[in-house]
Protein backbone atom coordinates (compact mmCIF):
# COMPACT_ATOMS: atom_id res chain seq x y z
CA UNK A 1 0.00 0.00 0.00
CA UNK A 2 2.85 2.36 0.86
CA UNK A 3 4.52 1.73 -2.53
CA UNK A 4 1.19 2.15 -4.28
CA UNK A 5 0.61 5.47 -2.50
CA UNK A 6 4.09 6.71 -3.42
CA UNK A 7 3.59 5.67 -7.04
CA UNK A 8 0.23 7.42 -7.20
CA UNK A 9 1.72 10.56 -5.68
CA UNK A 10 4.46 10.64 -8.30
CA UNK A 11 1.90 10.29 -11.09
CA UNK A 12 -0.19 13.09 -9.56
CA UNK A 13 2.84 15.36 -9.23
CA UNK A 14 3.82 14.70 -12.84
CA UNK A 15 0.29 15.43 -14.00
CA UNK A 16 0.23 18.71 -12.08
CA UNK A 17 3.57 19.70 -13.57
CA UNK A 18 2.26 19.04 -17.08
CA UNK A 19 -1.10 20.71 -16.51
CA UNK A 20 -0.09 24.24 -17.55
CA UNK A 21 1.47 22.95 -20.79
CA UNK A 22 -1.54 20.78 -21.51
CA UNK A 23 -3.87 23.70 -20.84
CA UNK A 24 -1.92 25.95 -23.20
CA UNK A 25 -1.84 23.25 -25.87
CA UNK A 26 -5.61 22.76 -25.62
CA UNK A 27 -6.35 26.49 -25.82
CA UNK A 28 -3.89 27.19 -28.65
CA UNK A 29 -5.78 28.58 -31.68
CA UNK A 30 -2.66 28.08 -33.83
CA UNK A 31 -2.76 24.49 -35.04
CA UNK A 32 0.49 22.75 -35.95
CA UNK A 33 4.09 23.85 -35.91
CA UNK A 34 5.18 27.49 -35.96
CA UNK A 35 7.85 28.97 -38.20
CA UNK A 36 9.52 32.17 -37.03
CA UNK A 37 11.30 34.09 -39.77
CA UNK A 38 13.80 36.77 -38.78
CA UNK A 39 14.88 39.94 -40.55
CA UNK A 40 18.48 38.76 -40.80
CA UNK A 41 20.28 36.16 -42.90
CA UNK A 42 22.92 35.55 -40.22
CA UNK A 43 22.73 32.71 -37.72
CA UNK A 44 25.59 34.27 -35.74
CA UNK A 45 24.11 37.70 -35.20
CA UNK A 46 22.11 39.12 -32.32
CA UNK A 47 18.71 38.80 -34.05
CA UNK A 48 19.10 35.03 -34.37
CA UNK A 49 20.44 34.71 -30.83
CA UNK A 50 17.54 36.67 -29.33
CA UNK A 51 14.97 34.82 -31.46
CA UNK A 52 16.40 31.42 -30.51
CA UNK A 53 16.18 32.22 -26.80
CA UNK A 54 12.61 33.50 -26.80
CA UNK A 55 11.21 30.87 -29.18
CA UNK A 56 12.71 28.01 -27.17
CA UNK A 57 10.99 29.32 -24.05
CA UNK A 58 7.72 29.92 -25.92
CA UNK A 59 7.78 26.46 -27.51
CA UNK A 60 8.06 24.84 -24.08
CA UNK A 61 5.27 26.98 -22.70
CA UNK A 62 2.73 26.16 -25.43
CA UNK A 63 4.03 22.64 -26.22
CA UNK A 64 4.58 23.41 -29.92
CA UNK A 65 7.54 22.96 -32.24
CA UNK A 66 8.95 26.34 -33.29
CA UNK A 67 11.68 26.72 -35.91
CA UNK A 68 13.69 29.90 -36.45
CA UNK A 69 14.64 30.67 -40.07
CA UNK A 70 17.24 33.35 -40.84
CA UNK A 71 15.80 34.43 -44.19
CA UNK A 72 16.27 38.22 -44.11
CA UNK A 73 13.66 40.94 -44.06
CA UNK A 74 12.44 40.66 -47.67
CA UNK A 75 11.86 36.91 -47.67
CA UNK A 76 10.59 37.20 -44.11
CA UNK A 77 7.96 39.76 -45.09
CA UNK A 78 6.85 37.61 -48.02
CA UNK A 79 6.51 34.54 -45.81
CA UNK A 80 4.62 36.47 -43.15
CA UNK A 81 2.19 37.93 -45.68
CA UNK A 82 1.29 34.48 -47.05
CA UNK A 83 0.25 32.93 -43.73
CA UNK A 84 -2.44 34.66 -41.61
CA UNK A 85 -3.09 31.63 -39.37
CA UNK A 86 -0.21 32.35 -36.97
CA UNK A 87 1.86 29.40 -38.20
CA UNK A 88 4.37 31.93 -39.55
CA UNK A 89 5.48 34.73 -37.26
CA UNK A 90 8.35 37.18 -37.62
CA UNK A 91 10.93 38.53 -35.20
CA UNK A 92 12.69 41.74 -36.15
CA UNK A 93 13.99 44.88 -34.49
CA UNK A 94 13.87 48.65 -35.03
CA UNK A 95 14.98 48.24 -38.63
CA UNK A 96 11.35 47.39 -39.40
CA UNK A 97 10.44 51.08 -39.10
CA UNK A 98 13.89 52.61 -39.75
CA UNK A 99 14.04 50.99 -43.20
CA UNK A 100 10.72 52.66 -44.00
CA UNK A 101 11.85 56.04 -42.62
CA UNK A 102 15.01 55.86 -44.74
CA UNK A 103 12.95 54.97 -47.83
CA UNK A 104 14.74 51.66 -48.41
CA UNK A 105 13.29 49.42 -51.11
CA UNK A 106 11.04 46.67 -49.76
CA UNK A 107 10.11 48.44 -46.53
CA UNK A 108 6.58 49.62 -45.82
CA UNK A 109 5.18 51.35 -42.76
CA UNK A 110 5.17 48.40 -40.31
CA UNK A 111 2.50 50.01 -38.15
CA UNK A 112 0.11 49.95 -41.13
CA UNK A 113 1.32 46.79 -42.89
CA UNK A 114 1.61 44.41 -39.92
CA UNK A 115 0.32 43.85 -36.42
CA UNK A 116 3.05 44.69 -33.94
CA UNK A 117 3.50 41.82 -31.53
CA UNK A 118 5.15 41.75 -28.10
CA UNK A 119 8.63 43.10 -27.53
CA UNK A 120 10.92 40.88 -25.50
CA UNK A 121 14.54 42.07 -25.44
CA UNK A 122 16.95 44.98 -25.89
CA UNK A 123 20.46 44.54 -27.18
CA UNK A 124 22.50 47.07 -25.18
CA UNK A 125 25.56 46.02 -27.20
CA UNK A 126 24.72 47.65 -30.54
CA UNK A 127 27.74 49.76 -31.37
CA UNK A 128 30.65 50.79 -33.56
CA UNK A 129 34.20 49.51 -33.80
CA UNK A 130 37.56 50.34 -35.38
CA UNK A 131 40.60 48.25 -36.13
CA UNK A 132 43.09 48.09 -33.27
CA UNK A 133 45.70 49.69 -35.52
CA UNK A 134 43.31 52.49 -36.53
CA UNK A 135 44.53 56.09 -36.24
CA UNK A 136 41.20 56.78 -34.51
CA UNK A 137 40.99 55.63 -30.90
CA UNK A 138 37.63 57.13 -29.91
CA UNK A 139 34.54 58.85 -31.28
CA UNK A 140 35.91 62.36 -30.68
CA UNK A 141 38.85 61.62 -32.95
CA UNK A 142 36.55 60.18 -35.63
CA UNK A 143 34.17 63.15 -35.60
CA UNK A 144 36.99 65.71 -35.46
CA UNK A 145 38.76 64.03 -38.36
CA UNK A 146 35.64 64.30 -40.51
CA UNK A 147 35.12 67.87 -39.37
CA UNK A 148 38.66 68.73 -40.47
CA UNK A 149 38.30 67.33 -43.97
CA UNK A 150 39.29 63.67 -43.60
CA UNK A 151 37.12 61.07 -45.34
CA UNK A 152 35.92 58.52 -42.78
CA UNK A 153 34.25 55.40 -44.19
CA UNK A 154 31.59 53.76 -42.04
CA UNK A 155 30.35 50.25 -42.91
CA UNK A 156 26.61 49.95 -42.31
CA UNK A 157 23.58 48.04 -43.49
CA UNK A 158 21.34 50.64 -45.17
CA UNK A 159 18.05 51.50 -43.53
CA UNK A 160 18.66 49.88 -40.20
CA UNK A 161 20.00 50.33 -36.71
CA UNK A 162 23.51 50.69 -38.12
CA UNK A 163 22.41 53.61 -40.29
CA UNK A 164 20.65 55.47 -37.47
CA UNK A 165 23.96 55.58 -35.58
CA UNK A 166 25.73 56.70 -38.74
CA UNK A 167 23.09 59.40 -39.18
CA UNK A 168 23.74 60.52 -35.60
CA UNK A 169 27.48 60.76 -36.37
CA UNK A 170 26.81 62.91 -39.43
CA UNK A 171 24.47 65.11 -37.42
CA UNK A 172 27.13 65.54 -34.71
CA UNK A 173 29.70 66.59 -37.32
CA UNK A 174 27.20 69.02 -38.82
CA UNK A 175 26.55 70.62 -35.43
CA UNK A 176 30.27 71.09 -34.68
CA UNK A 177 31.54 71.61 -38.24
CA UNK A 178 28.68 72.87 -40.46
CA UNK A 179 29.10 71.73 -44.05
CA UNK A 180 31.65 69.00 -43.27
CA UNK A 181 29.23 66.17 -42.49
CA UNK A 182 29.62 64.60 -45.94
CA UNK A 183 33.19 63.65 -45.03
CA UNK A 184 31.54 60.76 -43.18
CA UNK A 185 30.83 58.30 -46.00
CA UNK A 186 28.59 55.24 -45.76
CA UNK A 187 30.00 51.96 -47.02
CA UNK A 188 26.83 49.97 -47.61
CA UNK A 189 27.19 46.27 -46.84
CA UNK A 190 24.94 43.42 -45.79
CA UNK A 191 25.27 41.14 -42.79
CA UNK A 192 27.64 41.45 -39.84
CA UNK A 193 30.18 39.22 -41.55
CA UNK A 194 30.24 41.62 -44.52
CA UNK A 195 30.87 44.59 -42.23
CA UNK A 196 33.61 42.71 -40.42
CA UNK A 197 35.28 41.80 -43.72
CA UNK A 198 35.23 45.43 -44.82
CA UNK A 199 37.25 46.30 -41.71
CA UNK A 200 39.61 43.34 -42.16
CA UNK A 201 40.28 44.40 -45.77
CA UNK A 202 40.85 48.05 -44.90
CA UNK A 203 37.82 49.20 -46.89
CA UNK A 204 36.13 50.75 -43.83
CA UNK A 205 37.49 52.91 -41.02
CA UNK A 206 34.54 52.25 -38.71
CA UNK A 207 31.94 49.48 -38.71
CA UNK A 208 28.66 48.83 -37.00
CA UNK A 209 28.75 45.72 -34.82
CA UNK A 210 27.57 44.35 -31.51
CA UNK A 211 28.98 43.06 -28.26
CA UNK A 212 27.53 39.63 -29.01
CA UNK A 213 29.09 39.35 -32.46
CA UNK A 214 32.31 41.36 -32.10
CA UNK A 215 33.58 41.10 -28.53
CA UNK A 216 35.68 38.09 -29.53
CA UNK A 217 37.67 40.25 -31.95
CA UNK A 218 38.45 42.85 -29.30
CA UNK A 219 40.45 40.22 -27.41
CA UNK A 220 42.87 39.62 -30.28
CA UNK A 221 46.40 41.09 -30.18
CA UNK A 222 46.95 44.33 -32.07
CA UNK A 223 49.05 42.67 -34.77
CA UNK A 224 46.14 40.41 -35.78
CA UNK A 225 44.34 41.66 -38.91
CA UNK A 226 40.98 40.88 -37.28
CA UNK A 227 41.64 42.76 -34.01
CA UNK A 228 39.06 45.45 -33.19
CA UNK A 229 38.19 47.94 -30.48
CA UNK A 230 34.80 49.35 -29.52
CA UNK A 231 34.47 53.11 -29.75
CA UNK A 232 30.72 53.56 -29.09
CA UNK A 233 27.72 51.65 -27.76
CA UNK A 234 24.51 53.45 -28.73
CA UNK A 235 22.35 52.24 -25.82
CA UNK A 236 21.51 54.46 -22.89
CA UNK A 237 23.91 54.06 -19.96
CA UNK A 238 20.90 53.12 -17.83
CA UNK A 239 20.12 50.28 -20.25
CA UNK A 240 23.67 48.91 -20.26
CA UNK A 241 23.64 49.19 -16.47
CA UNK A 242 20.91 46.52 -16.34
CA UNK A 243 23.11 43.97 -18.11
CA UNK A 244 24.84 41.01 -16.53
CA UNK A 245 27.82 42.36 -14.53
CA UNK A 246 30.00 39.70 -16.17
CA UNK A 247 29.36 41.37 -19.50
CA UNK A 248 30.13 39.26 -22.54
CA UNK A 249 33.04 36.93 -23.12
CA UNK A 250 36.00 38.39 -21.29
CA UNK A 251 34.69 41.97 -21.27
CA UNK A 252 32.81 43.07 -18.16
CA UNK A 253 29.79 45.33 -18.04
CA UNK A 254 31.88 48.06 -16.36
CA UNK A 255 34.42 47.91 -19.18
CA UNK A 256 31.63 48.25 -21.74
CA UNK A 257 30.08 51.19 -19.88
CA UNK A 258 33.00 53.40 -20.96
CA UNK A 259 31.57 53.37 -24.49
CA UNK A 260 28.10 54.55 -23.44
CA UNK A 261 26.68 58.00 -24.07
CA UNK A 262 27.25 60.43 -21.22
CA UNK A 263 30.02 58.33 -19.71
CA UNK A 264 32.89 57.85 -22.14
CA UNK A 265 31.19 59.06 -25.33
CA UNK A 266 29.15 62.12 -26.31
CA UNK A 267 27.29 62.24 -29.64
CA UNK A 268 25.22 65.46 -29.60
CA UNK A 269 21.73 65.23 -31.09
CA UNK A 270 21.03 68.91 -30.54
CA UNK A 271 22.26 71.69 -28.29
CA UNK A 272 20.77 70.06 -25.19
CA UNK A 273 20.69 66.28 -25.73
CA UNK A 274 23.00 63.44 -26.64
CA UNK A 275 21.92 60.77 -29.10
CA UNK A 276 21.17 57.31 -27.70
CA UNK A 277 19.51 54.29 -29.25
CA UNK A 278 18.28 51.06 -27.64
CA UNK A 279 17.96 48.25 -30.19
CA UNK A 280 14.72 46.43 -29.39
CA UNK A 281 13.46 43.04 -30.60
CA UNK A 282 9.78 42.29 -31.15
CA UNK A 283 7.31 40.09 -33.00
CA UNK A 284 5.47 41.02 -36.17
CA UNK A 285 2.18 39.36 -37.11
CA UNK A 286 0.17 39.07 -40.31
CA UNK A 287 -2.49 41.79 -40.38
CA UNK A 288 -5.22 39.15 -40.76
CA UNK A 289 -4.08 37.05 -37.81
CA UNK A 290 -7.00 36.48 -35.45
CA UNK A 291 -7.38 38.47 -32.22
CA UNK A 292 -7.61 35.12 -30.42
CA UNK A 293 -4.16 34.07 -31.66
CA UNK A 294 -2.67 37.45 -30.74
CA UNK A 295 -4.16 37.28 -27.25
CA UNK A 296 -2.99 33.69 -26.82
CA UNK A 297 0.62 34.58 -27.70
CA UNK A 298 0.51 37.71 -25.51
CA UNK A 299 -0.63 35.61 -22.56
CA UNK A 300 1.86 32.82 -23.24
CA UNK A 301 4.80 35.22 -23.44
CA UNK A 302 3.61 37.00 -20.30
CA UNK A 303 3.67 33.61 -18.56
CA UNK A 304 7.16 32.91 -19.93
CA UNK A 305 8.43 36.13 -18.36
CA UNK A 306 6.47 35.52 -15.15
CA UNK A 307 8.33 32.20 -14.78
CA UNK A 308 11.58 34.18 -14.63
CA UNK A 309 13.93 31.76 -16.38
CA UNK A 310 14.07 33.45 -19.77
CA UNK A 311 15.33 36.67 -18.18
CA UNK A 312 18.42 34.86 -16.91
CA UNK A 313 19.03 33.22 -20.28
CA UNK A 314 18.76 36.56 -22.06
CA UNK A 315 21.14 38.23 -19.62
CA UNK A 316 23.74 35.49 -20.10
CA UNK A 317 23.86 36.48 -23.77
CA UNK A 318 24.03 40.20 -22.86
CA UNK A 319 20.41 41.01 -23.68
CA UNK A 320 18.10 43.05 -21.45
CA UNK A 321 14.67 41.44 -20.83
CA UNK A 322 12.05 43.83 -22.19
CA UNK A 323 8.54 42.36 -22.32
CA UNK A 324 5.65 44.47 -23.57
CA UNK A 325 2.29 43.17 -24.76
CA UNK A 326 1.32 43.72 -28.38
CA UNK A 327 -0.68 46.86 -27.58
CA UNK A 328 2.06 48.29 -25.37
CA UNK A 329 4.77 47.51 -27.93
CA UNK A 330 2.74 49.13 -30.72
CA UNK A 331 2.38 52.37 -28.75
CA UNK A 332 6.00 52.44 -27.56
CA UNK A 333 7.58 51.67 -30.93
CA UNK A 334 5.37 54.14 -32.83
CA UNK A 335 6.45 56.92 -30.46
CA UNK A 336 10.06 55.83 -30.87
CA UNK A 337 9.72 55.85 -34.66
CA UNK A 338 8.29 59.36 -34.61
CA UNK A 339 11.16 60.56 -32.43
CA UNK A 340 13.96 59.20 -34.64
CA UNK A 341 12.20 60.43 -37.78
CA UNK A 342 13.13 63.95 -36.66
CA UNK A 343 16.89 63.34 -36.75
CA UNK A 344 16.63 61.52 -40.09
CA UNK A 345 14.59 64.31 -41.62
CA UNK A 346 16.94 66.98 -40.27
CA UNK A 347 19.69 65.74 -42.60
CA UNK A 348 17.42 65.75 -45.64
CA UNK A 349 16.11 69.31 -45.48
Amino acid sequence: MKKLFQSSSLVLMAACALAPVAAYAADNPIRGNIRVVIGSTSTGGDTYQAAAIITEALAKKIDTNIKVDAVGFSAGYQALERVPSGNTLMIFHDQAYLGYLYGQKGYEDPFAKWNIGPSFAINPGNGYLVSKNSPYKNMDEILNAAGNGKTVRVAIQPGGVSEIGYTAMKNAVRLAYPGQEDNLVALNTGSQSDKNQALFDGLADVINGSVQANEQYTRLPADDQKAMDFVWLTAKASTIGQANPNGMGETSRDQLMQYASGLGVNIPMDADNDFTFDKEFFFLYNKRMSPEAIKFLDNALAEVFADGEVQETLKKSFFIPNFRTSAEAQQHLKAKSDSYAKIINSLHK
